[in-house]
């Protein structure tokens, strides 16, 4: 088992799919699927690559993943080139071993093996891929998500394959991530020179006390699931680097991550309230990512729950923390949504790797999951 899934994450590996290219890697997976009865609706958007795939009818779970990968930066700073998996110490090495073209290899495997020993289970085994999670995701899965709406066919069970675990596989699951918004802000002022600062308006002066009562606003105070929402700035500009100017603007951009116990409109009310309130002259776009979602119980998280402990005899934390993941647009069916998956440590990293024998018990757990579900 173990040399099937590592022979497929090192083909999957070697195919250079940036975010939002797939380049092959979808093919080779739908090959493997059709070859053991699923039938396949392939949904390509523009230039993101999607498919749904199932077998069986009945109660649905759905395995959800992406085969695009984020660029691996500068070559030369990698061991080797990072679109030729090495096997070293144990390790597989290369862009995607763990985000995530290596849970991709442990769910196809357990796909496998599980169907192989029990080919007339019961209920709906699935699969939604996309080529595009890593980039805008307008394309990818929540594409899909809203075909199987219109055709009324919904998930029950969706199992996402995002690197969620610590220190070793199954640690700690997501059972939720939280939501995300961005707000591109302009302050608007005057240029001018600035040994006259009184014949212009500096943009920045009036724009910190803004900032500073932005960042210090206190959204909400979390709950048993969610830390309190958060505020950062992702970036500031003004000027073009000359120091005898005062710009004419001021731009801002601020990362909102937010809890269950507060919406993007209360949100986005709370910064327009502070601007209005102190005569600023601005501009503001907002950039919504996703709202939060939770499953805080329920058949999926229990199957989840006692897979992991079969494997690893120990019981995994449950954990919203990190940034957004598809389980958003999953959820939005009414789906039970968890992310299981590989050791994170090295995600977007230089020289990402992941342990061979990792890729192994995750699949054990997935085809453990199947069996919870579907036998």
């Amino acid at each position: 088992m173990i040399c099937s899934i590592t022979k497929l994450a090192q083909k999957l590996i070697s195919i250079p799919s940036i975010s939002p290219k797939d380049l092959g890697c979808q093919d080779i997976i739908i090959k493997r699927l059709c070859a053991v009865g699923f039938t396949v609706k392939v949904i390509n958007i523009n230039n993101t690559k999607n498919f749904w795939a199932f077998r069986g009818i009945g109660k649905t779970l759905t395995f959800a993943g992406h085969t695009d990968v984020v660029s691996p930066g500068q070559y030369e700073d990698w061991h080797d080139d990072p679109f030729k998996p090495v096997i070293r110490d144990g390790f597989l090495f290369g862009r995607g071993s763990v985000d995530m073209k290596g849970a991709l290899a442990a769910m196809i495997v357990a796909a496998e093996k599980f169907i192989s020993e029990f080919p007339n289970h019961k209920g709906r085994l699935s699969f939604l891929i996309t080529s595009d999670e890593e980039s805008t995701a307008v394309n990818g899965t929540i594409k899909v998500v809203e075909y199987l709406m219109s055709k009324n066919d919904m998930i029950d069970y969706c199992l996402v394959g995002e690197p969620s675990s610590d220190t070793i596989v199954g640690d700690v699951i997501k059972n939720g991530r939280r939501g995300s918004i961005t707000a591109n802000l302009i302050i608007y002022g005057i240029q001018g020179h600035i040994a006259y600062p009184d014949l212009a308006d500096n943009p920045i002066h009036k724009g910190l006390p803004i900032i500073l009562k932005i960042l210090s606003m206190k959204l909400d105070d979390g709950n048993d699931f969610f830390l309190p929402s958060s505020i950062n700035i992702a970036n500031i500009r003004a000027g073009d680097g000359a120091n005898n100017v005062i710009p004419g603007s001021l731009f801002v951009q601020f990362n909102i991550r937010f809890s269950t116990e507060i919406s993007e409109t209360e949100i986005q009310s709370k910064i327009v309230d502070i601007l209005e309130e102190n005569n600023i002259n601005y501009s503001l776009k907002w950039l919504f990512s996703g709202k939060p979602f939770l499953t805080k119980k329920g058949i999926l998280l229990d199957a989840v729950i006692r897979s992991v402990f079969h494997v690893n005899k120990k019981k995994p934390i449950l954990s919203t923390s990190g940034g957004t993941s598809d389980g958003r647009f999953v959820s939005l069916m009414g789906a039970e949504v968890v992310e299981l998956g590989l050791v994170n440590s090295t995600i977007h990293k230089v020289n990402e790797c992941v342990k061979i024998s990792d890729l192994q018990l995750l699949s054990y757990m997935y085809k453990d999951i199947m069996k919870e579900l579907l036998v």
